[in-house]
């Protein structure tokens, strides 16, 4: 037993969870990262993590045209306050769906005109 759960370069660890740690941080060493794709994809599908995220995904997918009509809500009511709208467009945050991007410019008419 030794031989196989104990010594270097054994294909099995038995004992408690930092030896479990010290193992694998050896063979992130011996392989060069490829426990990297195992943290990242294996360990949270095996731990149940992504299911949530999946069921999330889903709701959000299935309801897209809810979410849609919100975000032209907002942003109807925004641009019709000229300091709102304005405030917008200094926005840079990449999270928003109204960041700076694709806001009407304020100088315009709801045409994409500006006013004489």
């Amino acid at each position: 037993m030794d031989k196989t759960a104990f010594a270097p370069g054994a294909v099995a660890t038995i004992g408690t969870p930092d030896d479990l740690v010290a193992r694998i941080k050896s063979v992130l060493e011996i392989s060069g990262g490829c426990w990297d794709m195992v943290a990242r994809y294996v360990v949270p599908e095996i731990n149940g993590y992504l299911a949530r995220l999946r069921t999330s995904r889903e709701f959000v997918a299935n309801n897209r045209e809810y979410f849609n009509r919100a975000r032209e809500a907002v942003m109807a009511k925004i641009t019709e306050n000229p300091a709102a709208a304005a405030a917008l467009t200094v926005t840079k945050s990449p999270l928003l769906a109204a960041s700076a991007g694709n806001v009407p410019d304020p100088s315009q008419g709801p045409d994409g005109i500006a006013p004489r």
